[in-house]
């Protein structure tokens, strides 16, 4: 696993499209998924241990989020067929295991993960009412650790800025996570 960090954030860089298939089996397009407030776009994907160490809390604050009109949309990345842990059929046992109440995604082509220039497993990108960028940074400090912490993520405090206000916080920490596992083009 390489572990790697996420970019700056590009504020203002508006968000790409997508019609993508979701675990509940229909097409997701950019407009589906987002909130009147927002959207928070994840590349998770299911093995990934920094996923796994906040994927139940991830749920949590993404249920709250929704209520506050900031979308939620989730795509996993990686080449299912070199880690068969991230298969569709197993990204509907994910989704179901922890209650997602957002469209959990597969972006088979890897096209639209290419296009946001995502990083790594997990890499956040919140965005405005105007889907302009505002957040681009981690979702808390536990790393690759599984502790449950009853503070907010510094990701749920940066979607609720942008809900209130339009602009995230000017002072971000990057995401860190396992590489996008790439499919070979021989």
């Amino acid at each position: 696993m390489a572990l790697l960090t996420t970019p700056v954030c590009d504020f203002g860089k508006k968000a790409d499209n997508f019609n993508l298939n979701g675990v509940d089996s229909r097409k997701w397009s950019l407009e589906d998924c987002k909130g009147e407030k927002g959207l928070l776009v994840m590349f998770i994907c299911n093995h990934c241990p920094y996923v796994q160490a906040l994927i139940e809390k991830l749920a949590v604050e993404t249920a709250v989020l929704a209520k506050k009109g900031i979308g939620c949309v989730a795509i996993n990345p990686n080449d299912y067929i070199s880690f068969p842990e991230d298969s569709f059929d197993n990204m509907i046992i994910e989704s179901k295991k922890h209650g997602f109440s957002f469209p959990y995604l597969l972006d088979e082509s890897q096209e639209v993960a290419k296009k946001y220039g995502a990083i790594c497993t997990p890499d956040f990108y919140g965005y405005n009412s105007q889907l302009e960028l505002q957040y681009r940074g981690r979702f808390d400090d536990r790393g690759a650790k599984n502790v449950m912490d009853a503070n907010q993520s510094d990701l749920f405090k940066a979607m609720m800025l942008i809900a209130r206000t339009g602009k995230g916080p000017e002072e971000q920490i990057p995401s860190i996570g396992c590489s996008i596992k790439w499919r070979n083009k021989n």
